[in-house]
């Protein structure tokens, strides 16, 4: 069976850099499972590689739609295994490196929860009762429904909350269990996968310095581009932490300093969400990282990938 490297983390802990190291080493190419750098025009704000970055290793499921584009995580799993079947009949080996824990999910567990589902209608009713009685009360329902979805799921995470009240609206039958359905089939790869750990105190000084890194390369500007184009703040795109709040700045809510700060607290509070989402995840292998030891850490995962 062909083995795909899935290198998983908190935000600013260095996936994109070790991945590009590793890639180099072992001849492979590199798969994003980003949720946010897949959109055009958002650069800065996702911490998006740049061409200097990637140092010539091909980057896939980058700059992939327009921010007022939708994209599933079923979508993203169709084009990530697009991806790897391309990348493995090309004699390379893949890299899949990013944050996002459902993407990743998808792929390791090789999960087909009935993304095909959809009720718009009660989508929007939804929508419209958490914007009128805030997002707790569709929470707490997804609680007495589907409680072990509810565990996974943040309670302001509204979009996700939603989709899984629209499954079981749909199905009558939880997400949590469509997902544990679709794991009896086993993944198409052999899926070696390794977390980046560092010291918490470590980590957050690194995402200060990479929000204090965004606003000296330009993410006021960046933000100010995209609504200048047309696009509205509201959407999910424009959600995403470090654009939400510079729309607030931009729309006077809060002063441009005020939003740097917010950015980071809220970012901190996105790691310890990734950190606690990759603890569950069956068959990772976490690694202690720091730029001290990273060609140690390389040569330990190209050893596992010739002897596993």
């Amino acid at each position: 069976m062909d083995k795909v490297m899935v290198i998983a983390g908190p935000t600013a802990s260095g996936k994109t850099d070790l991945a590009v190291e590793l890639a180099l080493m072992i001849d492979g190419e590199i798969i994003s499972a980003d949720s946010m750098q897949i959109y055009r025009g958002m650069d800065i704000g996702t911490a998006k590689p740049t061409l200097e970055e990637r140092r010539g290793i091909p980057h896939h499921l980058i700059d992939i739609v327009d921010p007022d584009e939708e994209y599933s995580v079923a979508q993203f799993k169709e084009d990530a295994l697009a991806c790897i079947s391309d990348i493995v009949k090309r004699g390379k080996t893949p890299i899949v490196a990013g944050g996002t824990g459902l993407y990743i999910n998808s792929l390791i567990y090789n999960i087909t929860f009935s993304e095909t589902v959809s009720d718009w209608e009660y989508r929007e009713k939804l929508k419209k009762l958490a914007e009128e009685q805030g997002p707790l009360v569709l929470y707490e329902y997804l609680k007495k429904v589907d409680p072990k979805s509810a565990e996974m799921i943040h309670p302001n995470n509204v979009k996700r909350v939603i989709r899984a009240l629209e499954v079981y609206e749909t199905t009558g039958i939880p997400i949590s269990e469509h997902k544990e359905a679709s794991r009896n089939d086993p993944p198409l790869y052999r899926f070696l996968v390794y977390g980046l750990q560092i010291e918490r105190k470590k980590l957050y000084q690194r995402i200060d310095q990479r929000v204090d890194i965004m606003m000296e390369k330009g993410l006021y500007d960046e933000v100010k581009g995209l609504l200048d184009r047309g696009y509205s703040p509201d959407l999910v795109s424009l959600q995403g932490i470090g654009y939400k709040e510079i729309i607030d700045a931009i729309k006077g809510k809060c002063s441009l300093s005020e939003a740097t700060d917010i950015i980071k607290k809220n970012t901190r509070h996105l790691a310890k969400r990734q950190i606690t989402w990759f603890k569950k995840t069956e068959g990772l292998m976490w690694i202690e990282y720091s730029d001290a030891n990273t060609w140690a850490i390389l040569k330990f995962l190209a050893d596992n990938l010739n002897n596993e």
